[in-house]
């Protein structure tokens, strides 16, 4: 392995929050030097959604590290957790998702992990493997390893319970679950971001009752969306996907609050932590940093050719007033026009820049929408299509709208 232990763990440490336990991770890399036998290092995804966003991506890279430094990266598919799925971090019971869509999902989230990790030195796992073929008894000897009073322990089922929210049996397998995983695999250590600590606690616990080597465990922050409140959730749209185009993300950088730029680049890029620090100066502008910061996310997913195009384009579109180099087309159904004018809500909506009629009233109140360089005022109004047409929702989405 080409770095020392001293070495290997300043690049691993980065980003981290929990380790359980430094000492022993110490005495895993050491030994793996000595015997020339690389780390066994897990990490499961649920696929419970087809993409992955810049948040997600954080555990994936710390993966990413180990396999850098000659460790064996293992991908555990949890098409079998995420059918249960996973309590952590979450206030109610998570809506059960059928296998198929799961599977469907697990297509993309390869491909796309496939932009962070080597997949050809990857050992790709479905838990499936060993989950379909588990007996009724086998499921009774797993769960007989855990206490309710230790599940209660859990951070999000104390805080359930004693809001009196549902807490669902199946809930309680899942921690048993991904720690079985572990057993399964034989890992050294597990990754998780730090809302799966005690599912990761588990994984220590049932490897130990196995007569194993307890794995490290090693967390890694959240990351919060770009609007700066809440973490980073497709659900909630504050996330930057990973397959996004250069620009979209380069725009959705640009957009995050001041105060998250550190975190943003510890954890969501490559930029060395001495050149954060002169980044970040206090003689530094701001905007510099984060011009700084974009190129940063869009290089490390793109290259950096296109963020240097994107760079251009933001400062064209957004410092000079000028339209993008391209513009999305939308085609509009006749059909939805009366007396050949659309309402602008309607119309902001059918164009996805609104998820509801409620939501485009507000964008258009707040003065985020326009018509050919036009800001419409009216949630009321009702247009006319014209030929090349451009309609403007926020700061970063465009379109030409063209009948159908």
């Amino acid at each position: 392995m080409p770095k020392d232990v001293n070495e290997q763990m300043e690049i691993l440490l980065r980003g981290t929050v929990d380790i359980v336990s430094k000492g022993e991770l110490i005495k895993k890399i050491d030994r793996s030097m000595q015997e020339k036998r690389p780390l066994r290092v897990k990490l499961g995804l649920d696929p419970t959604a087809p993409d992955i966003h810049i948040g997600n991506a954080i555990p994936i890279h710390k993966l990413r590290a180990f396999q850098s430094l000659g460790h064996t990266a293992i991908l555990i598919i949890g098409d079998y957790t995420a059918v249960v799925g996973d309590p952590s971090g979450v206030n109610k019971t998570r809506p059960m998702i059928t296998h198929d869509k799961v599977l469907e999902n697990a297509k993309t989230y390869l491909t796309q992990a496939g932009k962070i990790l080597d997949m050809d030195k990857t050992e790709v796992v479905y838990n499936s493997k060993w989950f379909k073929s588990m007996t009724f008894n086998d499921v009774i000897q797993l769960v007989s390893k855990m206490t309710v009073a230790r599940m209660m322990e859990r951070d999000d089922f104390s805080k359930r319970y004693k809001a009196g929210s549902p807490i669902s049996l199946h809930e309680f397998i899942y921690p048993l679950m991904q720690g079985y995983d572990s057993i399964m695999v034989k890992n050294d250590v597990e990754l998780g971001g730090t809302d799966q600590l005690f599912s990761l606690l588990v994984g220590r616990d049932l490897q130990k009752d196995a007569g194993m080597e307890p794995q490290v465990v090693l967390t890694t922050s959240l990351l919060e969306g770009i609007d700066g409140n809440k973490k980073m959730s497709k659900s909630l749209n504050n996330y930057i996907g990973i397959t996004e185009p250069p620009r979209e993300m380069f725009g959705k950088v640009m957009s995050i609050p001041d105060n998250l730029m550190r975190k943003y680049f510890e954890l969501a890029t490559d930029v060395s932590i001495e050149d954060i620090q002169q980044l970040l100066d206090e003689k530094t502008h701001p905007r510099t940093a984060k011009v700084a910061l974009a190129k940063a996310i869009v290089t490390r997913y793109h290259n950096l050719q296109a963020a240097e195009a994107a760079a251009e384009e933001f400062d064209r579109v957004f410092k000079e007033g000028a339209l993008p180099d391209e513009i999305p087309i939308i085609s509009i159904p006749d059909g939805e026009l009366e007396n050949g004018k659309i309402w602008i809500t309607k119309l902001i909506v059918s164009c996805k820049f609104a998820a509801t009629n409620g939501e485009a009233r507000r964008l258009i109140q707040q003065g985020g929408v326009s018509v050919n360089s036009e800001t419409i005022n009216d949630p009321t109004l009702n247009i006319e299509i014209t030929p090349g047409m451009t309609l403007k929702v926020g700061k970063r989405r465009f379109a030409k709208i063209v009948l159908q």
